[in-house]
């Protein structure tokens, strides 16, 4: 299932007294619940967030024995260390797919294995047999957002636009990309160039600078997929003489601290929410399926949006 668009809210708070082991489990001695956790890399703040998110809710204080591994976002890589998961006889593994094809046969051999799979952030084209459930974000809905500001902002007036999009093949690439075009049919924006900059503020940066040697100052709006391409491509704006948020406007998603702070100095006009702290969510629908229980295929955190202002009041309090 490529898109998953349910919308139940998941309750925040873990799940007390359960535990359990998966039928092809090992589990740990002390009776902790393990868990093998396959993230995408450290790629972005977000990541960071995210990760330290996972950790935290899968702490031993917890209940659980968490075994991490981060792809670097590799695909292979991550496939790679799911099969040691399976190996190593988890209790129960999560995966933030790099990508969204090529599930089929690892997925499958957990299922063989008796070991649940739940997906945390991004989803995959695999049936949805094959996994247990999944919490994360709307990622089409994050683009469409970010597009109807962009529709609003410049409405019937020629616009020139690039894009920076994020890791190829990915659930949030893909899906923030079809949900901002579908919100700005009928507007006066148009797109000069698209290119990966893989979630990342360096190729972000990289990518941006070749716009400007190709485009120069005919680029009015920026739409990119993450805060940390912004970040790199205001450093790129910065040293070919133009001011971010002024000669060219900027788009972007998921609101992490240094994001949300050039929305602050308004070097970044609006930033899309894509909340990383999925820990405790992810880590109660773990402790759910090893006791038994019926679970939902979908459950999807609600995001917000933010402006130069908000960002002014929120920064001083925000968790990320």
């Amino acid at each position: 299932m490529k898109k998953i668009l349910a919308t139940v809210a998941v309750a925040a708070a873990a799940l007390a007294g359960l535990s359990g082991c998966a039928a092809g489990g090992g589990g740990s001695d002390d009776g902790l619940i393990t868990v093998g956790f396959a993230q995408t890399g450290s790629e972005s703040g977000w990541r960071s967030a995210n990760t330290e998110s996972m950790k935290a809710a899968f702490s031993e204080e917890n209940g659980f024995n968490l075994v991490f591994n981060a792809a670097d976002n590799k695909p292979e890589a991550q496939i790679a260390a799911v099969r040691s998961f399976i190996n190593q006889g988890v209790d129960a593994i999560v995966i933030a797919p790099i990508v969204e094809d090529g599930w089929d046969d690892v997925l499958q051999e957990a299922k063989d294995a008796g070991i649940p799979v739940v997906l945390e952030d991004r989803t995959l084209t695999s049936s949805d047999d094959l996994y247990a459930s999944w919490v994360g974000l709307d990622f089409t809905r994050e683009g469409e957002r970010a597009g109807e500001w962009a529709a609003k902002e410049f409405g019937d007036t020629p616009t020139n636009m690039v894009v920076l999009e994020g890791t190829t093949g990915s659930a949030p690439a893909n899906d923030r990309a079809e949900g901002f075009a579908k919100a700005i049919e009928g507007s006066g924006i148009v797109t000069l160039d698209s290119q990966t900059g893989n979630f990342t503020r360096a190729d972000g940066k990289t990518v941006m600078e070749g716009f400007l040697q190709k485009y120069g100052s005919d680029i009015d709006l920026l739409y990119a997929h993450n805060d940390d391409m912004a970040l790199g491509a205001i450093e790129a704006i910065k040293a070919a003489g133009l001011q971010p948020g002024v000669d060219i406007k900027i788009v972007s998603i998921d609101a992490v601290h240094d994001g949300m702070q050039a929305l602050a100095d308004g070097e970044i006009n609006h930033i899309v929410e894509c909340n990383p702290l999925l820990g405790d969510q992810v880590a109660e629908l773990v402790k759910k399926v090893l006791a038994g229980d019926t679970l939902e295929k979908a459950y999807i955190v609600d995001d917000g949006e933010f402006d130069q202002a908000d960002a002014i009041e929120l920064l001083p309090t925000r968790p990320y």
